[in-house]
């Protein structure tokens, strides 16, 4: 039987990004995949990761600039990147940007693997 998901959950996250988890381990308790609205603001970053799970991402507005060991790719609205499990990243933007987030399996915090954050300078 199909399940309605009217609304989705806001996960808080430090930083002015806001995640809206519509499937996922915190709104549907769905382990296998996670699917969230995100909006990150001019300016926001988020220390680098090399998560255990892939992510498929499509950026509906705006522009994130994905960072990795070999290069940085600026991925605009209407363009999408993946990223695979072990392969260090990270997401920041300078414009902002609204974008949908898919991991398989579901995002968690114990999957993601983030580097400490950098000392205060």
């Amino acid at each position: 039987m199909p399940e309605f998901i009217a609304e989705p959950t806001r996960v808080p996250v430090p930083g002015g990004k806001t995640i809206d988890e519509y499937v996922g381990r915190v709104r549907t308790n769905d382990e296998a995949v996670s699917i969230a609205d995100m909006h990150a603001p001019a300016g926001w970053s988020e220390p680098a990761q090399t998560p255990d799970f892939d992510e498929f991402t499509l950026v509906l507005s705006g522009e994130l600039q994905v960072v990795s060991d070999a290069e940085t790719l600026h991925v605009r609205a209407g363009q999408a990147v993946i990223t695979r499990q072990g392969e260090r990243v990270r997401y920041h933007t300078t414009e902002g940007a609204r974008y949908i987030a898919v991991c398989m399996p579901a995002f968690s915090l114990d999957l993601v693997h983030r580097d400490p954050d950098p000392l205060p300078e």
